[in-house]
């Protein structure tokens, strides 16, 4: 890829947006091809490409385009062999954002909280993690914890590997300590009545911190539901709607490879088929959803949806 330069269907389908979008992004944010060949149609580089995909990734995480676009201008561009030149990094962070440079996470407009986060998660300070994310977990409970604190952090987390390849380490320990915090609600949620809601990751798809976030926010409204975890085959995930007969299963996709339409196909099709399947994450494209299958925007959605199957099913109404 370092070498090729590429039209913009190529590139729209290397991002899976339409080709619009790109026109779009181009027009109003900068983010155009940049190779020029008189006579020829601008063509995109493999900067312009990387630039695009950190573009479509906050978009897709629910961050407006003008800022996703402000984070992907600072993205460095690639040096030989596609690897990221060291010499010319800028940290992808909006701008006007003072973070200590090269040494703490982006947040972006996040609160103080995310920022204290931060900088214990490049400490690699479990406890201080951990008490963080507890102290927010008991005042502002799972929805606004996950949208105000963690989401941020794990979103900078995130744009600073895909720019450097590195905070590996930094985003384990942050990772254990979040999905420790979320099993201490699920412990101990007063849950009640059966488990109407199902839990599960697309075929293949390893990132579960988002379905913890909903599993803890389930207990914490005292939802029952069953999890199934990362990498559910399709036949795995029928066979546990047929076991269990639930009201309702969430289906996350963190990544389009793993968003592949027909697993949804295949549960709709169940003999037992939920009354509500709704596909979750950002690797979910609307436009390629089966009919009768709902894409929540959000985890409070996700959780408002649960609650209404729980409540059409006759079940207490929690706390």
């Amino acid at each position: 890829m370092a070498d090729e330069a590429l039209s913009a269907g190529a590139v729209a389908r290397r991002l899976g947006v339409a080709v619009t979008t790109l026109r779009t992004w181009h027009q109003r944010y900068g983010l155009g091809p940049s190779q020029h060949v008189p006579g020829h149609h601008r063509r995109y580089t493999a900067a312009d490409l990387a630039r695009l995909e950190i573009m479509r990734r906050l978009t897709a995480e629910g961050i407006t385009p003008a800022e996703a676009a402000r984070w992907a201008r600072q993205t460095p561009a690639p040096g030989p062999a596609g690897q990221v030149s060291t010499g010319t990094l800028v940290e992808v962070r909006p701008l006007g954002v003072r973070d200590g440079g090269g040494q703490t996470i982006p947040v972006g407009r996040a609160g103080p909280a995310a920022r204290g986060l931060a900088r214990a998660a490049m400490r690699l300070d479990s406890v201080a993690i951990g008490e963080t994310i507890a102290r927010a977990l008991a005042a502002d409970g799972v929805v606004a914890t996950w949208d105000g604190l963690l989401r941020p952090v794990l979103v900078g987390i995130g744009e600073r590997h895909a720019a450097t390849g590195g905070l590996v380490e930094v985003e384990h320990v942050v990772s254990r300590c979040v999905s420790e915090a979320f099993a201490t609600v699920t412990r101990a949620g007063p849950v009640t009545g059966p488990a109407r809601i199902l839990l599960s990751c697309a075929d293949e798809e390893q990132h579960t911190l988002p379905l913890e976030a909903l599993a803890a926010a389930l207990a914490e409204a005292g939802v029952a539901y069953r999890m199934l975890g990362a990498r559910v085959p399709a036949a795995a995930l029928v066979e546990a709607v047929n076991r269990t007969g639930p009201a309702a299963v969430v289906v996350w996709s963190h990544l389009q490879a793993t968003a592949d339409p027909a697993q949804l196909t295949v549960l709709l099709a169940s003999p037992r088929r939920p009354l509500l399947v709704l596909a979750a994450g950002p690797g979910w494209r609307a436009d390629s959803l089966p009919a009768g299958v709902v894409r929540p925007v959000d985890l409070a959605e996700a959780v408002a949806l649960a609650l209404a199957v729980r409540d059409s099913m006759g079940q207490p109404a929690g706390h």
